[in-house]
């Protein structure tokens, strides 16, 4: 088990790394005023034009779906350094190299089960980037950490499935660039546990899909929005059956192990980034007649973050290592794990950056508010930190 990272990829992570230090960072703050300007009006959720002008020049340098190993040649364990980085800015650099969650899972789902018709109809414009997508699992009234949970009914009918449901947090719905949504639902109730579900692909325009509200995250209001929907008689045609029917479970696995790799390495490029910020911040700030960083409990605090993104990335690095070998199947136990350790850490590491900030981390000044609160969620998405606990002490116990 080897991390050295191979000549191609140590190449994309300087090159990503240039991008990010050169036109990313210094875009952020024009960014944010833009959107600050459309606060509370429906061009919210409108996207900001500097966007658009780094997608063209992170094409320029070659730095486009290196995520899809099909198209970029780069293994999940080269990736992931890439992914690394983009974290340091994940509103903003994820999209630009059109890495960004859901469409990257969406893509890969489509890549893996979608017919040359979807391909070319949704598939390709997504890897232009010209479009966005939605993944619609999660649903108010059930615990939807269990995907067999799901009650949105998706009934065949002649040459048509009509479909009947409520979603929510369903990513990215608020932008309308966002054209295509993965919806997943029942097709048949009393088949077995894990062959009662189905996906389908429904378009924005469907009459029946009506997006009721935009969810704010702890207040905050993302680009691309995390919306709830109404689905009353949706109707699309058969051909829209994504992969086979009764195989929604499979589906919605196969799209979350690589998934899994590139939301930790942003995480841990999230928390690279606060440590940067706590270093430099405990070397500015005077308290009690000395700079922070030559009080005892900062010194703690900037070890202890040091040592817990080193014991994060090397966990994930043996996940991706692990894929890339024996699939994401020959990675159950790491894959889960992973989810678990390293929101934790980031959650913890970003907390202790904003404690070294004091009031000054509460506000915009700095991106620790938002870092703390994606850092949270990510306790939720793709499953909460239990399901993946009790994942992983399942396979622990059944070695015995």
């Amino acid at each position: 088990m080897d991390f050295e990272p191979s000549a191609v990829a140590a190449d994309y992570t300087k090159r990503m790394r240039a991008f990010v230090d050169e036109e990313v960072l210094p875009a952020e703050a024009g960014y944010e005023a833009w959107r600050a300007e459309r606060r509370g009006t429906p061009q919210e959720w409108d996207l900001p034009p500097v966007v658009e002008e780094l997608k063209t020049k992170a094409r320029e340098r070659g730095l486009w779906n290196l995520f899809l190993p099909s198209l970029s040649g780069l293994s999940n364990l080269e990736y992931a350094a890439v992914a690394e980085v983009s974290g340091w800015s994940p509103v903003i650099a994820p999209e630009a190299i059109n890495c960004q969650a859901p469409d990257t899972g969406n893509m890969e789902t489509l890549h893996l089960f979608g017919t040359p018709e979807q391909k070319q109809q949704w598939l390709d414009p997504l890897l232009e980037g010209e479009i966005r997508s939605a993944f619609a699992m999660t649903e108010p009234q059930v615990a939807s950490s269990d995907a067999t949970n799901v009650e949105t009914r998706i009934e065949r009918v002649g040459d048509e499935y009509v479909i009947n449901g409520r979603k929510w947090w369903i990513s990215g719905a608020a932008d309308t660039r966002c054209q295509i949504f993965i919806v997943m639902g029942k097709t048949d109730p009393d088949a077995a546990k894990h062959r009662q579900q189905s996906m389908v692909l429904v378009p924005r325009d469907t009459p029946g899909l009506e997006i009721i509200r935009h969810l704010p995250t702890f207040g905050y209001q993302d680009q691309h929005g995390h919306s709830e929907l109404r689905l009353t008689d949706v109707r699309v045609p058969v051909a829209n059956l994504l992969g086979e029917e009764g195989g929604g479970f499979a589906v919605s696995q196969a799209r979350l192990g690589p998934g899994r790799i590139h939301h930790c390495m942003r995480l841990i490029g999230m928390a690279e980034r606060a440590v940067d910020l706590m270093v430099k911040r405990a070397q500015e700030r005077v308290a009690f007649g000395k700079p922070l960083a030559e009080q005892g409990v900062v010194r703690e605090q900037i070890a202890l973050s040091r040592m817990e993104i080193e014991q994060a990335r090397l966990l994930v690095l043996k996940t991706a290592w692990l894929i890339d070998k024996y699939t994401a199947k020959g990675a159950a136990s790491e894959i889960a794990s992973i989810k678990v350790v390293v929101p934790r850490m980031a959650c913890t590491v970003i907390d202790r950056a904003m404690q070294v900030h004091g009031g000054a981390a509460m506000s915009d000044d700095t991106p620790l508010a938002y870092f703390y609160t994606w850092a949270r969620a990510l306790r939720f998405a793709d499953g909460p930190d239990e399901v993946h606990i009790r994942s992983v002490a399942r396979q622990e116990l059944g070695r015995h």
